[in-house]
């Protein structure tokens, strides 16, 4: 049999980074959201006896998707067998449908996706905790596709904690054809920090001590307020007094997220990012403003380290304009909406069906 599995991508709501972390890691505070946008991966497994030498065989019809080792479904589903004990043929097939780089978390989602093909197929489930180890243990995103919707994000970004829901929002992605280098856009986030820190501050105290006590408070903080802004619902807050009436969907989305800008959600990457790519800030000014400069998006950034920028919008109208925008000037675009937990799971298999 086979199983096929959606694959969806996702954003960053926001992301703060913190120092440098003995593991060679920076800290991190974000909010992820998954979108319903996705690859599918198809998972075939048979056991074999006991002794048995298992392999891996992985097949995509993108060429720029590695199909050895270095790919993160074969390091999941390797890290799976190997905690069960369990030797096992699998073969799979991914079929791409989302850019290969870009701050998606496209090769993390599907590394999510084989596992649970993988569980489906043999009929065992590891325990969610030890799942979200080998997850962890994959990349530092893995984790948040065992959770799904809005999801706070700690740690190097593998410490995750459902958060609730924004209500389903349109959104409109960009991505340029730009490759940004993810450590060398921490390096240069390291050195703006030292630059900054350098002319601002006096004192006896070592300069690396201080930099990362300020940053890991930041974080913890950030953290903190972001979560709050989602955990009280707004229709909660206005409406325990039954002075103010329901609110509908649409503007609870909106509200929701204005309530983040409030809380100063940003993404630390967009100021080194943008610098060493100028033509990404030009692609943000357009998702978040029509051609009369008027502002149509209830908030744009950039997903991760970049390059894919996004923008939410609360209509289909706004959106379609945006896309509308972008393709005009030949950027790379596509339409689609947040998806919460509760869709994310139930629509999570696609589908079972005979071997291929």
């Amino acid at each position: 049999m086979t199983t096929r599995v959606r694959s969806h991508a996702k954003i960053n709501l926001g992301l703060a980074i913190g120092p440098l972390r003995p593991d060679g890691y920076h800290g991190l505070a974000t909010i992820y959201q998954t979108l319903a946008i996705h690859d599918f991966v198809e998972v075939t497994a048979m056991p074999l006896e006991s002794g048995a030498a298992g392999a891996i065989t992985i097949t995509c019809n993108n060429k720029d998707v590695p199909c050895d080792a270095r790919n993160t479904c074969w390091k999941i589903v390797e890290r799976a067998l190997g905690r069960r004990k369990i030797s096992a043929q699998v073969t799979i097939h991914i079929d791409k449908r989302l850019p290969v780089q870009g701050g998606l978390g496209a090769g993390s989602a599907n590394a999510i996706a084989a596992l649970i093909g993988l569980e489906k197929e043999l009929g065992i489930a590891l325990p969610t905790a030890e799942n979200l180890q080998i997850a962890a243990e994959t990349g530092s995103d893995v984790p948040l596709f065992l959770v799904g919707g809005t999801v706070l994000g700690l740690g190097r970004g593998e410490e995750v904690c459902p958060l609730p829901d924004l209500p389903d929002t349109y959104c409109v992605l960009a991505v340029p054809g730009v490759r940004v280098s993810t450590p060398q856009a921490f390096r240069d986030w390291d050195q703006l920090q030292t630059e900054r820190f350098s002319a601002q501050t006096t004192g006896d105290a070592p300069e690396n001590e201080l930099t990362s006590g300020l940053a890991s408070d930041r974080l913890e903080r950030l953290g903190r307020t972001w979560a709050a802004a989602l955990v009280a619902p707004q229709e909660a807050r206005t409406n325990a007094t039954g002075v103010f009436p329901a609110t509908p969907e649409e503007d609870r989305a909106e509200n929701l997220l204005l309530e983040l800008v409030r809380a100063g959600i940003v993404n630390d990457f967009e100021p080194v990012v943008f610098t060493q790519y100028p033509s990404l800030r030009g692609i943000l000014e357009i998702l978040k403003q029509n051609s009369q400069g008027e502002s149509t998006a209830i908030y744009a950034a950039l997903s991760g380290s970049g390059s894919a920028l996004f923008g939410l919008y609360g209509t289909a109208e706004e959106s379609r304009a945006a896309a509308e925008r972008l393709a005009a000037q030949g950027i790379a675009t596509y339409e689609t909406r947040t998806v919460g937990r509760q869709e994310y799971w139930r629509t999570m298999i696609d589908g079972v069906s005979e071997s291929r």
